[in-house]
């Protein structure tokens, strides 16, 4: 896919983040919504963005920041905004009827040969998109927020996707810096979600069980578990803790077994388990928009310099 234009269909957080990847690739962005205050709001936003990464020498891309933002525009008009895209990004709040309703209205506008994508973290592709006259264009490209940080992008189709609309979206991504996978069909949660949450449910089982406490656990994800899955998965890590993943299986299947049988149910996440984790995190993390947002930044620092890392290690 040529650089060209892209549309970004709603200017929150990830709408934002996207805005920023495709400006660093180099593409002009429409950052459509509604509300023009929402638009400006989200144009400061990226600007100072941009402008402190720009300063710490780590702005992604080769433009300048100056250069980046020129290329983002916004627009309140919805035919406007994706007029001569060749690529839609949807980032409206996770609610599928707001979501239908779009891109039926996306459906209406659209020629035959842009591509609509959602940014959907959980809505499967056959709820958004069954009935649609470009259904053989639609599909879901689920970033990791924020995106701009984080490059992982599951490329999820319909049924009725076309392939080819698969590959332009995996080559596309490729050319703006992303890390896509290709899912081969649609799975409740996707990949990512589904990882996250048996991580997270068996984190929960453990503190509710009074096995650790909340802020050990996390310490066991962020300096175990977590460092080396910041370079390689959990089935690379198999095959390099033996003799390769055969023997791996021949050497740890039973007792990865008899753990597993020990997993209880799903949790509820409510209760006591929930006081009692709200209570570690909130003592570390006071639940104040202004120290959320301190962390919240320090995050994003932390996930930049590790991607900085990652580059050079490539490189290297």
């Amino acid at each position: 896919m040529e650089r060209s234009q892209v549309a970004i269909i709603g200017s929150g957080l990830i709408g934002r983040s996207w805005a920023m990847v495709f400006a660093a690739g180099g593409f002009k962005v429409k950052l459509y919504d509604i509300a023009q205050q929402q638009l400006m709001s989200a144009l400061e936003g990226i600007r100072q963005q941009m402008k402190e990464m720009e300063k710490l020498g780590v702005l992604k891309g080769a433009l300048s920041a100056e250069q980046q933002l020129a290329l983002i525009s916004v627009c309140t008009d919805l035919k406007a905004a994706v007029e001569g895209a060749t690529f839609i990004q949807e980032c409206t709040p996770e609610n599928l009827e707001l979501k239908k309703k779009i891109f039926s209205q996306l459906d209406l506008i659209v020629d035959d040969n842009v591509i609509l994508s959602s940014s959907t973290s959980c809505l499967l592709p056959s709820k958004l998109f069954t009935g649609l006259k470009h259904v053989k264009q639609c599909i879901v490209s689920h970033p990791v927020n924020p995106p701009y940080f984080v490059p992982l992008v599951e490329i999820v189709p319909h049924p009725e996707t076309d392939p080819s609309t698969t590959e332009r979206t995996y080559a596309l991504m490729k050319k703006i810096g992303q890390s896509p996978v290709k899912l081969n069909r649609e799975i409740e949660g996707f990949v990512l979600n589904r990882l996250q949450y048996a991580v997270i449910s068996e984190a929960w089982r453990l503190v509710g069980e009074g096995v650790i406490s909340p802020t050990d656990l996390d310490l066991v994800m962020s300096d175990g578990l977590g460092m080396r899955y910041a370079f390689i998965g959990p089935l690379e890590t198999m095959h390099l803790n033996a003799e390769g993943v055969s023997n791996y299986c021949e050497r740890y299947a039973e007792g990865m077994k008899l753990v597993l049988n020990t997993f209880g149910p799903v949790p509820e996440f409510s209760g006591e388990t929930a006081q009692k984790v709200n209570q570690a995190l909130s003592e570390k993390i006071p639940v104040v928009p202004k120290v959320l947002d301190a962390r919240r930044k320090w995050r994003d620092e932390c996930l930049t310099g590790l991607a900085k890392l990652k580059t050079q290690m490539k490189s290297d």
